[in-house]
């Protein structure tokens, strides 16, 4: 479940995602999966991204009131320092990410770049009355009822749009759901607004998926909170936290070809072919 080819058509994007992934899987231990897997990519960005701000265009100024606030939610979690004595809330946006990224040793410019296309798109998605939901959501199931796909690979806001299609589509049986840099345990901002609502603070597996294996980069900042996926979620089989990448932390690219993912992917092939 991909996102960020802007330009493209739904189609061409999709073709060119799936050329992206299969050639960054080949470059860790799935790598002879790689070679033979029938590998496509579910596109829907088109459906998130706002017609006048797309792709790396969007920047802080673009934020609608209500990605801004989802901004501030995600900075609380990762534990801004109060301002004198008026909290963390008072910050501007701007300064506070400039915070983020000197204590990250991260570019300033990358950081508010990455912020602001993610909670705009988060945003949109989440959005109360917006057909992106819908859409973006329709779009990644009727791929898999297309595909019928065996394991569902999902990076990033394509965790959350997967997840729900799976919830509203139970029908569309999965052996593995391999979640990566997934923000699904998001305090306040994701977690609380899935659909289906979690219930006293507990989500669960979708019941089409027979096992849910979780993947983060311990830097990703969005991954939030460590281990919140399986803390907030039952039936997480696997969720693994740790280094991948020292400064991309995000880049689906780092992960596919992660010994994490890799490992996963392929046990999951031994224990298929161990069954038959």
């Amino acid at each position: 479940m991909g996102n960020h080819q802007p330009g493209q058509s739904a189609q061409d994007a999709s073709a060119r995602l799936t050329e992206i992934w299969q050639r960054h899987l080949a470059r860790g231990p799935a790598a002879a999966l790689a070679r033979t897997a029938d590998l496509s990519v579910a596109y829907y960005a088109h459906h998130v991204q706002d017609e006048g701000a797309q792709g790396d265009d969007v920047g802080l100024d673009d934020l609608p009131d209500d990605a801004e606030r989802l901004v501030r939610l995600w900075l609380d979690e990762l534990g801004l320092p109060d301002e004198e004595d008026q909290g963390p809330g008072t910050w501007p946006v701007r300064q506070a990410l400039g915070w983020l990224a000197a204590r990250r040793r991260l570019s300033p410019q990358l950081v508010e770049r990455f912020v602001a296309r993610f909670f705009g798109e988060v945003a949109t998605y989440l959005r109360s009355g917006s057909r992106a939901r819908d859409d973006a959501r329709n779009a990644v199931a009727e791929a898999i009822a297309r595909e019928r796909p065996e394991v569902v690979i999902a990076h990033s806001l394509g965790s959350v749009v997967a997840y729900e299609a799976l919830w509203a589509h139970p029908e569309r049986q999965v052996e593995l759901f391999l979640t990566l840099g997934s923000p699904l345990a998001l305090p306040h901002a994701v977690f609380p607004r899935l659909d289906p609502a979690p219930a006293d603070g507990v989500g669960e597996r979708p019941p089409s998926v027979r096992r849910w294996v979780n993947v983060a980069d311990l830097g990703d900042l969005v991954a939030l909170p460590v281990r919140g996926v399986s803390r907030h979620f039952r039936g997480v089989d696997a969720d693994t936290h740790e280094t991948i990448h020292a400064f991309d932390f995000h880049l689906a690219a780092h992960y596919l070809a992660s010994a994490a993912v890799g490992e996963t992917l392929t046990g999951h092939a031994d224990a298929r072919r161990a069954r038959r």
